[in-house]
């Protein structure tokens, strides 16, 4: 589909959204199913697998790769913490695909057998072509303290209203990946399509999760923390191999702008600035696949009672995911940087795969000096705080 991808990523980003044709395409392929489980229709694949699949979008186009990830991504999370019925219920026909809002701007109000959520979420990242929505809302703690407990609802498409506040250069990059605000005002959600959102740092109970206990796949145990992370890394080293392969085109068809003026396949700097961002990309995608295989085994060695599988293994996972975007990134800024000012021009894939990485580079998730805080707090014994 690289193409393809390829093809449309202009108008996807002016849309702010790939397309219709491609979310069908996408369909067609079995993409959002690959971590849906198979009593649900799903293939119940690995993460390694989901990852594999992401990067490879990504390498098409980084912001329709980053839409479809959060889109398909979070059936892992729906299969791990959701019950029996829940999981029936959400499934459905066997597609499903729902971006989660992670930060609770919203609010549930207990209701009856449920509760009534409102607020506004933004950067629901896949909305576009979703058929649900996972809201994290500030609901009353159930033990009757006052301090609120976060709840993840899911919500069905026709009940929240998208914004058209995405696309069209409204952010530096990732315009492609439907990254919309959501608003939902009092819809009911019943109890058992809401959950606490305790994912990232639970407790691992002998008998598992919810899900592993429905499933017996270990893929189910529900560690969050690296998986978070990997959704947004992954589409950061699909975008540093697109832009290998955009350079090394421009090495090909261009000249050197030094006399002598030689093709830049000839030229030692163009060869070792090739080399430098070949190796830093390829480094990258060794890391993300290597660190979701080592996820898997973890969660494996947990089942089979010879190891256990904590928050601190996850953290240091998710570390190791981020030296892996941080090396993407570097080789994207390499190839920018030396490519000529063509590269820059509007239109130019260099420079779009420049701006989406960039834009990666804001969110909170990319911030490794915090989350290196956080992992070397949970090792030493202390609460994760991020």
């Amino acid at each position: 589909m690289r193409a393809m991808l390829r093809a449309q990523a202009e108008a996807a980003e002016r849309r702010g959204s790939y397309s219709r044709a491609v979310h069908e395409a996408f369909t067609r392929a079995g993409f959002y199913r690959t971590l849906q489980p198979r009593r649900f229709g799903g293939y119940e694949f690995g993460l390694d697998t989901f990852f594999r699949v992401i990067v490879e979008l990504a390498r098409g186009d980084p912001g329709t790769a980053w839409g479809m990830c959060l889109a398909a991504g979070h059936a892992f999370h729906v299969a791990s913490f959701f019950s029996e019925r829940a999981q029936a219920e959400i499934f459905g026909d066997g597609h499903f695909c729902a971006p989660h809002r992670a930060a609770a701007t919203g609010h549930a109000r207990p209701a009856g057998n449920g509760y009534v959520v409102s607020g506004t979420w933004d950067y629901c990242s896949g909305i576009t072509h979703a058929t649900h929505f996972l809201a994290t809302a500030m609901a009353p703690n159930p033990d009757g303290s006052a301090r609120p407990v976060p709840m993840v609802c899911v919500i069905p498409r026709g009940r929240y209203t998208v914004i058209d506040d995405w696309g069209g250069g409204a952010t530096l990059g990732l315009n492609a990946s439907g990254s919309n605000s959501v608003t939902v005002e009092d819809v009911f959600v019943p109890s058992h399509l809401a959950e606490p959102y305790t994912w990232k740092d639970f407790v691992l109970r002998p008998e598992g999760t919810a899900g592993y206990a429905l499933h017996g796949n270990p893929l189910y145990v529900g560690r969050t923390v690296a998986f978070y992370i990997a959704e947004l890394v992954a589409p950061q080293v699909g975008a540093a191999l697109a832009a290998l392969d955009e350079y090394e085109t421009m090495m090909r068809t261009k000249l050197t702008s030094f006399p002598p003026r030689v093709p830049r396949t000839e030229s030692v700097d163009f060869q070792r600035w090739y080399g430098e961002a070949m190796a830093r990309a390829q480094a990258a995608h060794v890391l993300v696949i290597g660190t979701m295989e080592r996820w898997m085994r973890k969660a494996h060695a947990w089942a089979a009672g010879s190891d256990d599988f904590t928050v601190d293994d996850d953290a240091q996972l998710r570390g190791v995911l981020l030296q892996a975007a941080e090396l993407a990134w570097r080789a994207v800024d390499l190839m920018f940087a030396t490519g000529g000012s063509s590269a820059a021009r509007r239109g130019s894939r260099l420079q779009r795969y420049y701006r989406d990485v960039s834009m990666y580079r804001t969110h909170i998730g990319a911030q490794y000096e915090v989350t290196a805080t956080s992992a070397g707090r949970v090792h030493l014994g202390l609460p994760l705080t991020f």
